[in-house]
């Protein structure tokens, strides 16, 4: 079992900057590709980011790309979103996700994750 945990987020100004953490533990996450999602009240989750297993393969959202990245250390067993240039539409409880099938392959679907944190809160004002 891998046991996710996120970290980081916060309110921000629209413009500024956040890095969210996810930090894995039971497991190691090194065969495992890792995503971000995130949702708003009333809507399903939706997706972010993804990176895979080896770290060199990334995936982004349309909305996101270009301000955000994400990345990962496999010998800290955490996942980072660095988000730039924040938007009130970024406002959302974002979550990590992590599977250990198809690690080479980043699927966009919550229902392809198995193992997901608790979430953290990133709220933009403006």
């Amino acid at each position: 079992q891998v046991q996710l945990v996120e970290t980081g987020g916060g309110l921000v100004q629209v413009g500024g900057s956040l890095r969210l953490s996810c930090a894995a533990s039971g497991r190691t996450i090194s065969m495992y590709k890792m995503t971000w999602f995130r949702q708003t009240p009333g809507k399903g989750r939706e997706f972010v980011a993804g990176v895979s297993w080896t770290g060199d393969m990334t995936k982004y959202a349309d909305s996101v790309k270009g301000r955000f990245t994400i990345s990962r250390d496999n010998a800290k067993n955490t996942v980072y979103l660095e988000m730039n240039n924040l938007k009130p539409e970024d406002t959302a409880v974002y979550y990590c996700a992590a599977d250990y099938r198809r690690p080479g392959v980043l699927t966009t679907f919550p229902y392809e994750y198995n193992y997901w944190g608790q979430g953290t809160q990133v709220t933009v004002s403006s």
